[in-house]
């Protein structure tokens, strides 16, 4: 799933965003609405993370979004 995919469904990924970095609000996933480098900053500022870090967390949690089941059954049978 490309960035823009994520953005246009981010109202569906924002429990797969909370699940994976918990200590993110509600209010500031609204804030971001699914703003990648607004995400990476946010996740920086709560957790203390380098940014080198951030980035690899967030192209591993972009990948798993493929399989999601987030958006229905259209990418089970790639």
């Amino acid at each position: 799933m490309n960035w823009d995919q994520i953005e246009g469904n981010w109202k569906q990924l924002k429990g797969n965003v909370k699940q994976q970095w918990g200590k993110l609000t509600d209010d500031q996933l609204d804030v971001i609405a699914g703003k990648r480098d607004q995400l990476a900053g946010k996740i920086q500022e709560v957790y203390g993370t380098a940014k080198d870090d951030v980035e690899k967390e967030l192209a591993h949690w972009q990948a798993m979004q493929k399989d999601a089941s987030c958006c229905g059954d259209e990418k089970k049978n790639h």
